[in-house]
């Protein structure tokens, strides 16, 4: 009886160590879970990638200024669906319809935020296809942290859900209606902007300010003072001067200065002519320069994930709507470019020492849209925030420093005179108006709860 007994123990305890031993192997084969996207540099990376596919279109950077901030808000509110510290810009965007109710489980937030980033910057205005590399990369690092199926699919349908969302509210903005509105007329009525070298390429954009804000009530809403009247006749007139003042201080640039006109170019696109060639090269616009400065203050605050796409989506509404306001203006006021009356008035071989963009002067475009940004980042990250600008290192230009993002803004307006294409008097009122743009944003919305 006694051996029975024993005999049923040791079977027992044989069946307990088989068992034991089943679940520890399976512990052992069972790939332990990472989540890779939890990193906001990422996210930065996920940026610049746009930036990248937007350089290499040839998107201007009013157009651009588009892709970004659709892109970004997508970002936005899937990460608010998984972070309850933010909350919705539904309501405080006027006319941003409230998410629909979704299924967020077994979502991996960051994951999605990244995808629908993609997804709505691909989808705005881009060649189908052109972000497809860059999102199997992401799905690539979803497999590399053994992400499981499950959490991949219901992350893809909530990226597929937020998407779907802001493509039908971005569709109601105007931007189709505007690609088959009138073109600029071009007269030949002294002191109006024209065509200059060395493509004479049409305005561009003339009908930006009929886009929809997303702040601001009306493109119109912060109008600024009418420019100097048009005057080359008296040499005592504010606007002779104005135009003086460009061309003697293009004549005489000093190494440091052509440093700073060339750090802040951001052109995009830039025709080049030697002999009878003629090439383009491309850079990002101020869009895509401001963008890359989020991501690095972004990094050196040391901004969490939410955080980060947060700031990436402020600057980006600022900046849409800073271009409505300077371009309501300056197709309003349509003053001639520097180049244009030194060489018709003063001098017909001056050249200023940036390419004269192809729309008219007042008021500054980057300008206004560098005010309105470097509020938004003073108001994230803090006055006396300083930071090294790396942004034109892949351009072959050297970094500048600054001590605050309102010094770089500062700097941004004697670029743009140094460079010989805006007077400096715009770039002062520019600032000026790019900052209530910015403080509007700012005073607007709320980001954290």
């Amino acid at each position: 009886m006694a051996g029975t007994n024993e005999n049923k123990h040791m079977k027992f305890r044989i069946a307990a160590l088989l068992l034991s031993a089943l679940f520890f192997l399976q512990a052992c084969s069972r790939k332990e879970y990472k989540n890779n996207f939890n990193d906001p540099i990422l996210f930065s990376k996920t940026v610049k990638e746009l930036n990248n596919v937007v350089m290499q279109n040839g998107f201007p950077p009013i157009i651009a200024s588009r892709n970004y901030a659709y892109a970004c808000i997508a970002a936005y509110e899937t990460v608010v669906l998984g972070d309850n510290r933010f909350q919705t810009l539904a309501g405080q965007i006027e006319h941003l319809p409230a998410m629909p109710k979704l299924d967020t489980a077994d979502v991996n937030f960051q994951y999605a935020s990244m995808l629908a980033f993609c997804k709505v910057g691909e989808a705005v205005t881009f060649p189908k296809g052109s972000m497809k590399e860059y999102v199997n990369r992401l799905d690539s690092i979803a497999n590399a942290g053994n992400m499981s199926a499950s959490m991949q699919e219901a992350s893809k349908r909530l990226a597929d859900s937020v998407t779907s969302h802001i493509l039908r509210w971005s569709k109601n903005d105007n931007y189709a209606q505007t690609r088959t509105a009138e073109k600029y007329n071009i007269t030949n009525e002294e002191g109006r902007w024209v065509p200059t070298a060395p493509s004479y390429a049409q305005a561009l954009e003339p009908h930006w300010n009929e886009i929809r804000t997303m702040i601001m009530d009306s493109a119109s809403q912060f109008t600024p003072p009418r420019p100097p009247a048009f005057d080359m006749k008296n040499k005592e007139s504010k606007f002779y001067k104005e135009v003086m003042a460009v061309k003697n201080a293009g004549d005489s640039l000093t190494d440091e200065q052509k440093h700073i006109a060339e750090f802040w170019d951001d052109l995009g696109t830039r025709m080049n002519v030697e002999g009878h060639v003629m090439f383009v090269t491309k850079k990002f616009s101020p869009v895509g320069h401001w963008m890359n400065i989020t991501g690095i203050a972004a990094k050196k605050a040391g901004a969490d994930f939410s955080t980060t796409v947060s700031s990436y989506a402020k600057t980006a509404i600022a900046v849409f709507d800073a271009f409505i306001q300077c371009w309501d203006e300056k197709f309003r006021s349509n003053v001639i470019r520097p180049e244009t009356a030194i060489n018709k008035y003063i001098d017909d071989e001056w050249r200023p020492y940036l390419q004269t963009p192809p729309f008219p002067e007042y008021t500054c475009g980057h300008s206004t849209v560098s005010s309105s940004a470097a509020e938004i980042l003073t108001n994230v990250f803090g006055d006396n925030f300083n930071y090294t600008d790396t942004s034109e290192l892949e351009f072959g230009i050297k970094n500048r420093s600054f001590a605050s993002f309102r010094q770089a803004a500062i700097e941004n307006n004697w670029a743009r005179f140094y460079g010989g294409i805006h007077y400096h008097n715009s770039c002062i009122i520019s600032t000026e108006y790019g900052k209530k743009v910015g403080d509007l944003v700012n005073g607007h919305l709320k980001m954290k709860k």
